[in-house]
């Protein structure tokens, strides 16, 4: 069939032929190798960033371990703070232990106790525990002192004050809500 060309035709069958192959490695070849190195070229910002970034990590390194331990003592010394047990009920007795122990030592009358239920706070669990004293104002104050200069971290959430009689406004009745915490997963993460 090519051999009933005239030698014009045969060069123009071959000129289509070169311009095909040409054009289809044009395509089929450069063009992805130059579409990918632009695709590269375009990440290499955004890698060198990153690179950097780490590059700072790694030397921050000393300062960043030095942050880690300064924050786990911080923790461990806040965690004091928190009551010894990790199930809420045993943890709600420890309180009302505590709490009783200062009522007695501000020489206050402890009239009822009640154990609220806990609140999730987080990573925490809150253990409220209601008490009501019967007292004078400067066993109050005392109390409420004792509280503050607690060991564990026992915020008032609640203080409610009522004169038991109006004629003779020395006695008052006081009920308090007071709240400790506990990590609730922390034997959990003892055992891991």
């Amino acid at each position: 069939m090519i051999g009933n060309l005239s030698r014009r035709e045969r060069m123009l069958v071959g000129l289509a032929l070169i311009v095909g192959v040409v054009l289809g490695g044009w395509l089929l070849v450069v063009e992805p190798i130059l579409e990918h190195n632009r695709t590269a070229g375009e990440l290499v910002p955004a890698r060198e960033q990153v690179l950097q970034q780490k590059r700072e990590l790694i030397a921050r390194r000393s300062a960043i371990t030095t942050e880690l331990a300064a924050t786990q003592a911080r923790f461990e010394k806040l965690s004091e703070g928190f009551l010894t047990s990790a199930t809420p009920a045993v943890a709600a007795s420890e309180l009302q232990k505590i709490v009783k122990d200062m009522a007695a030592q501000a020489k206050t009358e402890v009239r009822s106790e009640r154990i609220l239920p806990p609140a999730d706070r987080g990573e925490l669990l809150e253990i409220p525990v209601e008490i009501a004293v019967s007292c004078e104002i400067r066993q109050l104050v005392d109390l409420l002192t004792r509280l503050d200069g607690s060991p564990k971290l026992l915020p008032i959430q609640d203080l409610k004050v009522r004169v038991v009689n109006l004629s003779q406004p020395k006695e008052l009745l006081v009920t308090l809500t007071i709240s400790g915490f506990i990590l609730p997963n922390a034997q959990g993460k003892a055992k891991s």
